[in-house]
This record gives structure tokens, sequence and C-alpha cells, in this order.
């Protein structure tokens, strides 16, 4: 899909997403995408420690067209970022995964899909092409992750995330105040609140009540109180390094243990055989106290960047930031809010739109950076 010349000029940056997606989807709806956890110094940290980070450029480079094409586990993709997974996606937008799921397969960036989603990996494998990725969550029951497992790659995702750094749920105290719940509750206030989002409303009409699609062949009953009950009993708590190596002979594609923030779990990763990893605070909404992202990826890039492959996820709001991250020792780049604020603010178009927003924008950076390849970003670091 090309990109529309009229929103680039309208919605030029995510925080111009985000304003108009606050406007057009519920307060429960935007509380749940937009919230982190405790008093959320940890969503400002994220956001500041990109922005303290500062590049120099180098001029006089006479005429040259940045090349940011990336190789990743052998696969050619467009760009150095991609679609990170997000959980509940369908309560901020309905059929945000399928929108998301085109617009990278036709854009050639990966897109990934939670467990927690509101899809399923067969309905949007197809969607997704080659560029799927599947990030489990870790269920208790053995039979159970290998089904997942089974059905994910059978739907054509060839890179899987196992995310490590949710061991227990979050407080979420933002949530609560918000009255966010999963299901959504039937109360007189919420549906006031919906009512006043037609159009979210009558996509949701359209397309259905938002539910774990994917795990309702698991759960005892396919109501959304009876998926949330399953999930609450069975994930959580259980991810060990022997856990891991299960994963490892059922999964026949790459593995990145997502939710690194420490030199000690990134180096035993690389020991144990892993793929690579996610340097990431699972967007703040875990630990407030935990550091940014950005923050730790130089040290973790030291001890393992030539032994194993490092994204980077959390707090990534443009192609600056991405820059950033390369910069500092990532080999890609995931976004997760993003790409949703986009879809809840330009439904259908959201997805091809922050793509070409990325591009654009990561296109300028490297231009006025001095920088035809991404390897050269490196040297345009200031020292901390």
């Amino acid at each position: 899909m090309a990109a529309n010349p009229d929103l680039l000029l309208r919605y030029p940056t995510i925080a111009d997403l985000a304003a108009r997606a606050k406007k057009r989807i519920p307060f429960f709806a935007w509380e749940y995408l937009a919230s982190g956890t405790g008093a959320e110094h940890g969503v400002s940290r994220n956001l500041d420690a990109f922005a303290n980070i500062t590049m120099t450029p180098q001029f006089m480079r006479g005429e040259f067209e940045p090349n940011f094409a990336t190789t990743l586990f052998g696969r050619q993709y467009s760009a150095p970022f991609g679609i990170a997974p997000v959980g509940l996606t369908g309560l901020m937008w309905p059929g945000a995964e399928w929108i998301l799921a085109e617009a990278a397969n036709r854009a050639r960036i990966p897109f990934s899909l939670s467990t927690v989603a509101t899809e399923t990996p067969e309905t949007v494998g197809a969607r997704a092409g080659d560029m799927g990725w599947f990030q489990l969550y870790p269920p208790r029951d053995p039979a159970v992750r290998k089904d997942l497992l089974q059905r994910a790659s059978a739907a054509g995702f060839t890179t899987l995330l196992v995310t490590a750094d949710v061991p227990a749920a979050s407080q979420r105290e933002r949530q609560k105040r918000a009255e966010v719940s999963v299901p959504p509750r039937r109360t007189l206030k919420t549906y006031a609140r919906a009512a006043m989002c037609p159009t979210w409303g009558l996509a949701t009409l359209q397309h259905g009540l938002p539910s774990f699609r994917m795990l309702e062949p698991y759960a005892d009953g396919n109501s959304m109180q009876q998926i949330s009950g399953f999930v609450s009993k069975n994930f959580g708590g259980t991810l060990s390094w022997e856990y891991l190596q299960a994963v490892r002979q059922e999964w026949p594609g790459e593995i990145l243990v997502k939710g690194v923030l420490d030199v000690h779990d990134a180096r035993r990763a690389v020991a144990e055989g892993m793929d690579g990893i996610v340097v990431s605070n699972h967007g703040a909404r875990q630990l407030d106290s935990a550091p940014a992202s950005i923050s730790v990826l130089p040290e973790i890039a030291a001890a393992v960047g030539d032994q194993t492959t490092i994204v980077l996820d959390s707090g990534v709001r443009g192609g600056l930031d991405i820059c950033r991250a390369l910069a500092l020792g990532a080999d890609f780049v995931l976004l997760g809010r993003p790409f949703i604020f986009a879809v809840a603010a330009l439904g259908e178009q959201g997805g091809d739109h922050l793509i070409e927003l990325l591009r654009a924008d990561l296109h300028s950076c490297m231009a006025n950076l001095g920088c035809e390849t991404l390897a050269e970003l490196a040297s345009r670091i200031n020292p901390a």
C-alpha cells in the first residue's frame, strides 16, 4: 500500500498518532495501552534515556544514499525494525493483528504475534507471510506449550521470542484506578465510555468482542472470563534455563530470550545456545525500578554482541531512537505501543503509515548524521 502524503503531513510523529488514538478509543482501552506500573517512573525513564543520547554528525560526505536493509538469521528485511508483540491487541482496535501483519508483509519487516493476542496463528500467519515472529508466554503445561509451538510453526512463523520478564503479574495501579479488567466490566460506565467512541464501537461489533482466541482450545470454556482464569492459573513463574532447553527441542527456528536486562542473563543465554536476546523492560509495565533498556544495552553489547543477535525493545519513539539503539550495539529494534497507536488512530492505514514514517525518519537521520550504512552509526555516538 502506497504511503498517503496527506497522512504524513497530518500525523508526522508517533506523538501525533497517540493523541488521535486517545480520542478514538474508549478510556479503558487507552489506559490499558498507555499505562506502565507503579508510579510510572519507568515509562518516563525509557523515553528520557533515549532523549539524553546525543550523536554528532559528520558533513562533507558528498552524495550518498542511506541503506538500511538488514539481514537477520539469514532473512532479508527492508529496515532494521519490526513490530513487537502486544497482548489483548483487539481491545485497542478490532483486527489490529491482521492489519499489522499485512502491513509488515508488504513492507518486509517482522510482525510479532503474542500468545495473549486476540487472533490466532492460523489466521495471522498467512497475512504475515514469511515475516511472522511468535512470542511465547511460557505455559506450565508442557502439552500446551508444545501445541502452541506446533501451531505457530505450521502457520509459518519463523522466529520465537520467549518472554522472560513476566515471572508474576505486576500491579499496574493506573489500570486499577481506570477500572481496567479482563474481560472488561459490563457496567453503565463501561458502556457509556464505549458509546463515546462510535467508530471503535462499530468496528468491535463487526469484528466481535476481543478474546484470547489462541488459548480457547485449552481453556475450560470459551468465554473471556474463563480464558482469563486459565491464563492466570497456567502462565507465569515457571521459566528456567531447563525450560528453555525443552523449548529448544520443540521449536525448529531461531529462539530469542525477551526481557534481558542483566549481563549475566545475556551471557547465560549465549551459553545455553539461544540464538539471540531482546534487551527489554517490557515497556516499563512490570517493575517500575527497572533500568531503561537503552541504558543497559552498551554493557550487554560489549559482553555478548560479537556472539549473538541483540534486539532492543521499550521506549523507541522514532527513527532517531532506532539510530541510537543500533549505534549502541543493537542489531535490530522492535516497537510495540507506537504501532497500536497508529492502528487505533488510523485503522487499516495505520500500520503502513507508521512504517513509512519510520523509514522516512530513519533515512533523514542517517543522511543528517552522514551515515551511508547502519554500521557507521556507532562512530557518531557521543560519550555519556
